[in-house]
């Protein structure tokens, strides 16, 4: 494969500098657009375009398969549907402990021995400490960003003591 990145949960690529980077392969589980979205920006439009359409708990990838994997998850709970933050980043359900987990699970399954997983997460509904709590891992090191330091990235590698065992919420899963 000559694609070394996965991002697998693109959204409208707003992290990216560049949005089609060519060492990349964008998923997301939706393929929408949405002109008008924001009243004061005028003829603002919303693309999410992934290449491939996929959810992030069942990658179609072969184990080992990148270097490098963003995962950048929907982070609302109580928004409404019809929000524009919903729109533009998706929105988590009840199950949401279990869906991260088995989502971190995967990205540690496709990722090769030795890389790199960058995780982003806003703690806009959950605090990230629930979150590695539901992922059962902590990051190596991270930093909080934003106007009121509310977005963690977190950094992860595949080491062997992480692709043995990942806990869960509920116990220990073996990946």
């Amino acid at each position: 494969m000559d694609k070394k990145i996965l991002d697998v949960t693109c959204g409208a690529r707003t992290i990216w500098f560049d949005k089609n980077h060519p060492a990349a392969i964008y998923c997301d589980k939706r393929r929408e657009e949405y002109n008008h979205l924001w009243k004061n920006a005028g003829n603002c439009t919303l693309k999410v375009e992934p290449d491939i359409l996929c959810d992030f708990t069942a990658l179609p990838f072969p184990d080992n398969s990148f270097s490098l994997v963003v995962f950048d998850p929907p982070h609302l709970t109580g928004a409404k549907e019809t929000a524009w933050l919903v729109k533009k980043y998706g929105k988590l359900d009840d199950n949401w402990p279990q869906m991260l987990h088995d989502g971190f699970a995967e990205c540690i399954r496709v990722l090769k021995p030795d890389g790199v997983l960058i995780f982003k997460w806003s703690e806009y509904d959950i605090p990230a400490e629930k979150v590695w709590r539901a992922i059962g891992q902590k990051p190596l090191f991270g930093h909080h960003s934003g106007k009121k330091s509310g977005t963690f990235w977190g950094c992860f590698m595949k080491l062997p003591e992480l692709e043995r065992r990942i806990g869960g919420n509920d116990g220990t899963v073996d990946i």
